[in-house]
């Protein structure tokens, strides 16, 4: 993407330049990318009026196979423009070449593509219903669209999460609102392009560009807005609950996690090592899933430390093109120095740092951007703050256990409750403890290994509602009973 390229707000099937900018930076280096023009009020009012008349209209009012038509156009052109999306995405987030091919891009088409032939075999409930008196009636349930949905998702999977939601919520009849990261907006930018090719009908989809507290605010209350759905931070989802509590409208939230991951004595140590440093490091941290409490039996607890502290220092930390590179940059500056704060109060709460705890040193480009070391800690408290507050980076704390019941108990000793990962070869166990667990996903000797049809979400401050399959479905549309008496002559 050029340097002086702008990218704007699409809105009624236009792109909008709002004449207020601000730099869109790459992380990897520290250097513009782009200009991101910043939607103001008007431009949002804009996007809502547009949104509800397509969905009165041309994309409500359309037949679910010819909608669903459109969707599978949507993920053909992504498809084709695949390489476009790919550059996009590592500049903006500074990933490696390897994930963004393998997990972030392909799983954004796929969503289309999945959601839109998952809509046509959707059906409600049906009911005979026989009173005492001998009346008969029958029931029946038809599922319509919400209406205009707010969409705003984050910037650590921005293509993926964001059509993650997009994607069902435009299947069954719903107009979207994208509100995507001010750090990482590209490749809504490039969807918002797509959308327009493949001839979506104008305002079924919308982008709206901007920084949260300027924009984002505005469109969460906004009076015209029928659901709004939202990843990121719990604090930021507290936010959002309030401003959509005027209004009485549902709301669908995947917030933060600070996840667990449990080591019995009798799992594979090398898989279980290894399965925890992806865990644990993946996207340099920065998913909502990443694991940052290891509790490990006491038996195989030294084997295992020494084992995360050999595979922490043979991460590669590099360019994104660079072959074999496994950790990029943090998203921001910002975020840099947030995790960062969070190793000195480590540091404070008297941890051992096993390796890490700072930024790896570079005589490049890289040197300007937003690079972190992976760490791994032992000695603190559960109860210490680098123990129950999300960070959001490649660090992991490692504490020893003893028995079964204790470290169900210490791992649901949390505000938190998204996901959590087991490693036994003892399948009663997994099955015993997994249900145990207060979260929403628990993965056994795997970890981010998802089916789109599963239930995902978290409980506590983790989120509200599930998302995936017939959830999705569920929540992006709205249920009406139908009651038919049937006379007997």
């Amino acid at each position: 993407m050029p340097k002086n390229k702008i990218l704007k707000s699409y809105v009624n099937g236009k792109f909008i330049d709002s004449r207020h900018y601000f730099n869109n930076i790459n992380p990897v280096n520290g250097e513009v990318i782009s200009k991101i023009a910043e939607a103001d009020k008007d431009i949002i009012d804009a996007a809502v009026a547009s949104a509800k008349h397509a969905q009165e209209n041309a994309w409500g009012q359309m037949p679910v196979n010819d909608r669903c038509a459109l969707l599978h156009k949507v993920a053909d052109r992504m498809a084709e423009r695949e390489q476009e999306f790919i550059d996009a995405e590592i500049a903006d987030t500074g990933k490696s070449l390897f994930q963004v091919q393998t997990i972030d891009i392909p799983r954004g088409t796929a969503n289309f593509r999945t959601f839109a032939d998952m809509v046509k075999f959707d059906s409600g409930e049906t009911f005979i219903t026989e009173l005492a008196n001998g009346e008969k009636a029958i029931n029946y349930s038809v599922n319509k669209p919400l209406g205009v949905v707010a969409v705003i998702s984050p910037w650590n999977l921005p293509l993926l999460l964001a059509t993650w939601k997009i994607a069902p919520a435009m299947a069954c009849g719903n107009s979207v609102i994208l509100k995507p990261s001010e750090e990482t907006s590209s490749t809504a930018f490039l969807l918002a392009e797509v959308m327009d090719e493949v001839g979506i009908p104008n305002g079924a989809f919308n982008l709206i560009l901007g920084r949260g507290s300027n924009v984002g605010d505005h469109l969460t209350s906004h009076s015209g807005i029928n659901a709004i759905t939202f990843t990121g931070a719990s604090s930021t989802g507290k936010q959002i609950m309030k401003s959509a509590s005027d209004t009485v409208k549902p709301v669908s939230f995947e917030l933060g996690g600070k996840n667990s991951a449990i080591v019995f004595e009798d799992a594979d140590l090398d898989k279980a090592i290894a399965g925890v440093a992806r865990s644990s490091f993946t996207n340099c941290g920065q998913v909502c899933l990443c694991t940052e409490k290891v509790y490990v039996h006491r038996s195989i607890f030294v084997e295992f430390v020494e084992g995360l502290k050999a595979q922490a220092e043979n991460i590669k930390i590099g360019y994104p093109l660079e072959e074999d590179v496994f950790m990029g940059p943090l998203v921001s500056k910002a975020h840099q120095q947030k995790v960062l704060s969070y190793y000195e109060l480590a540091r404070e709460e008297g941890a051992n740092f096993v390796t890490g705890g700072g930024t790896p040193k570079f005589s490049d480009q890289r040197q300007h951007g937003y690079f972190i070391e992976p760490t791994v800690i032992t000695g603190l408290d559960d109860h210490a703050r680098t123990n129950q507050e999300e960070i959001f980076g490649p660090i992991c704390h490692i504490s020893a256990f003893d028995d079964e019941n204790e470290v169900i108990k210490r791992a649901n000793d949390t505000e938190y409750g998204l996901a959590a990962s087991v490693w036994t070869e003892n399948i009663s166990r997994a099955h015993r403890v997994s249900a145990k667990i207060d979260v929403g996903l628990v993965w056994v000797n795997t970890w981010f290994l998802r089916d789109l049809r599963t239930p995902f979400g978290g409980v506590k401050l983790s989120g509200v509602g599930r998302e995936g399959g017939k959830h999705s479905l569920g929540f992006y549309s709205e249920p009406t009973n139908i009651c038919i008496k049937i006379d007997e002559h």
